[in-house]
C-alpha cells in the first residue's frame, strides 16, 4: 500500500494538515485564553492582595474573632466593584486552610464560619512571584470541591510578623473560556476533516496525473527490453510530466530507428560479408581444381585480391567504430594546411575522376588554409566524403571542393557533387550510425552505413560541426573546423 505514489503522497498531505492544524489550534488556544483570562487574573491578584494588605494594616492576629465582630460586607467592600462582572468570589481561611468567610453562588452575599470545609494549600497550590515581586498562590481546579472544577483560584498569604494567620482566595469561573476553548477545537477538527477529505482528492487527481504517464512508461519499458519498440506514452498538458513523456517518446523512436538500421546493418554486412567469401572461396576452388585456365588465373586472381580490398575495408571500418565510440582512439592535434590535404586526396582519385570525366573545380580562399586538428582523421572525413561524390557523381558531372573562412574563425570544407537529389527524410538520417546510403542515393551496393557516420564522429570530437546542403541539381556535404595558426610551408 505505502509503495505506491498515491499512499506517499497522501500521507505526506495528511501528516502536513494534522500537524498544521495541531499547530494552529495550539497558537489560537493559547492566544484566546490568554487574552481572556488575563485581565480576570489582574483582578484576582489585586482583590486578594488588598484583602491581606488589610488584615495586615489592621495588625490583626486573630482572623476568626475580627470577621465575628466586623461586619463581613466591609471587608469585600474592599474589593473593586469592577470584580462584579465576572462569576467572582471571595474565600478567606485561617492559618490550616479551614474556611471563616466564602461568598455564595458567585455573588457578594458572605457565609461565615459553619462547616464551610477547609483548603489543603500545600500540595495544590503553586507560589509564583509576579512582575512586582509579590507572592501568590495559584490553582486551576475545583480546590477540593470547594468551587466548580472550570475555576481559576489566586491566594495570598496573612503575614504579620513574619507570622502566618491565615489566607485570602479569590476565585473566578472559567467555565466560559473553556466552552470557548471546546468550540474553536471542534472547529479545528471539522476543518481539518474537510481539508484532509480534500486533501485525499486533491492527491488522487494529482498522484493520478503523474503516475499514469509512468505506469506507460513502465509497460513501453518493459516491451522495449522485449525488442519492441511500438509503445507510446501519452502526451497529456506541458508540465514536467508531459516533458518527460515527449523525451521517452523521442527516446522510442530513435530506438525504433535504431533498431531498424542496426538489422539493415546486419543483413548488409552479412551480405557484405559472404558474398566476397563466396566469390574468393569459389575462384580458389576454381583455381586449385584446375577449373580455370592458367592463363585466366591472373584475372581471377585480380578479382580476389579486389574482394580482399573489399573486406579489409569493412573491417577497418568496423574497427573505426568500435575505437571511436569507446574513447580509444586518441587524436593528435596540429597545425595543418587542410587545403594540401584535399589537394592529396583529390589526387588518389585521379583514376575515378578521369573514368567519369567529372569536371573537377578546387576553390580555397588562399593557398594555405591551416587548421588545428588531427591529421590524420581529417584526411580520412575528406576522403570519404570525397569517395561519396564522385561515387554518386553523374557522368561528365561537377564536382567541387571549396575551401573558405567563417566569422567564427574556423575553416569550412565543402564538397559538391551533382548526383541524384537526397530526399528530406533521408537527408535527416543521412549522418547516423547504420544508415545504408543506397536507400538515398540508389547507387552505393557496397556500402554498409558507417562512412558518414565515422565522419561526423570524427568531426564531432573535433568540436566541429558537419552538414549537409540539399540543391536543386546536386548535394553539398561541409564540416568546419578550429582556424589553425599559419604554418609558411606545404606539407
Amino acid at each position: 500500500m505505502f509503495k505506491s505514489s498515491f499512499a506517499k503522497y497522501l500521507t505526506a498531505f495528511i501528516i502536513i494538515i494534522l500537524v498544521s492544524f495541531l499547530m494552529l489550534s495550539s497558537i489560537v488556544t493559547s492566544l484566546v485564553r490568554s487574552h481572556v483570562t488575563a485581565d480576570k487574573e489582574e483582578k484576582l491578584k489585586m482583590s486578594c492582595s488588598i484583602i491581606s494588605t488589610h488584615f495586615v494594616d489592621k495588625n490583626i492576629t486573630d482572623i476568626h474573632q475580627y470577621i465575628h465582630t466586623e461586619s463581613a460586607s466591609s471587608i469585600l467592600a474592599l474589593i473593586p466593584i469592577i470584580n462584579m462582572d465576572y462569576d467572582f468570589r471571595v474565600i478567606i481561611t485561617d492559618e490550616v486552610g479551614k474556611v471563616i468567610l466564602s461568598t455564595i453562588n458567585q455573588n457578594k452575599v458572605p457565609e461565615i464560619y459553619g462547616d464551610l470545609g477547609s483548603i489543603e494549600v500545600e500540595g495544590v497550590f503553586e507560589e509564583i512571584e509576579d512582575q512586582s515581586g509579590e507572592l501568590f498562590l495559584v490553582h486551576k481546579g475545583d480546590i477540593g470541591g470547594l468551587v466548580s472544577e472550570s475555576s481559576l483560584t489566586y491566594g495570598k498569604k496573612i503575614l504579620i510578623n513574619e507570622q502566618l494567620h491565615g489566607y485570602a482566595f479569590t476565585v473566578v469561573s472559567t467555565e466560559k473560556e473553556d466552552r470557548l476553548i471546546r468550540v474553536m477545537r471542534n472547529t479545528v477538527i471539522n476543518s481539518s476533516i474537510w481539508v484532509m477529505l480534500a486533501a485525499v482528492i486533491a492527491a488522487y487527481f494529482i498522484t493520478e496525473k503523474i503516475v499514469n504517464p509512468l505506469r506507460s512508461m513502465t509497460r513501453a519499458a518493459k516491451r522495449f527490453g522485449k525488442g519492441d519498440f511500438s509503445e507510446r506514452v501519452p502526451v497529456v498538458g506541458r508540465d514536467e510530466v508531459a516533458e518527460l513523456a515527449r523525451a521517452f517518446n523521442n527516446m522510442a523512436d530513435s530506438l525504433d530507428s535504431l533498431e531498424k538500421m542496426r538489422n539493415s546493418f546486419l543483413a548488409n554486412v552479412s551480405h557484405d560479408l559472404r558474398t566476397p567469401m563466396t566469390t574468393i572461396s569459389g575462384f580458389i576452388d576454381g583455381i586449385n581444381s584446375g577449373a580455370i585456365p592458367p592463363e585466366q588465373q591472373s584475372y581471377y586472381l585480380g578479382v580476389i585480391s579486389a574482394e580482399v580490398h573489399r573486406l579489409s575495408r569493412l573491417v577497418s571500418q568496423l574497427l573505426d567504430i568500435s575505437r571511436l565510440e569507446s574513447g580509444d582512439r586518441k587524436f593528435n592535434y596540429e597545425d595543418f594546411d587542410i587545403a594540401e590535404v584535399a589537394r592529396l586526396v583529390i589526387i588518389s582519385f585521379e583514376q575515378q575522376l578521369e573514368e567519369k570525366e567529372l569536371d573537377v573545380e578546387f576553390d580555397a580562399e588562399r593557398d594555405e588554409m591551416p587548421v588545428h586538428a588531427d591529421k590524420d582523421a581529417v584526411y580520412q572525413v575528406i576522403y570519404n566524403l570525397c569517395h561519396n561524390a564522385i561515387k554518386f557523381s553523374n557522368e561528365r558531372g561537377c564536382f567541387k571542393i571549396r575551401i573558405t573562412r567563417t566569422q567564427e574563425k574556423t575553416v569550412r570544407f565543402s564538397v559538391y557533387d551533382d548526383g541524384q537529389i537526397i530526399s528530406e527524410d533521408d537527408a535527416a538520417h543521412i549522418f547516423d550510425r547504420f544508415y545504408k546510403s543506397d536507400k538515398s542515393r540508389g547507387l552505393d551496393k557496397s556500402g554498409v552505413g558507417l562512412g558518414l557516420y565515422i565522419c561526423k564522429t570524427i568531426i564531432d570530437s573535433h568540436g566541429g560541426k558537419i552538414g549537409l546542403i540539399v540543391h536543386d541539381e546536386g548535394c553539398e556535404f561541409w564540416f568546419e573546423l578550429k582556424e589553425g595558426s599559419s604554418t609558411n610551408k606545404h606539407r
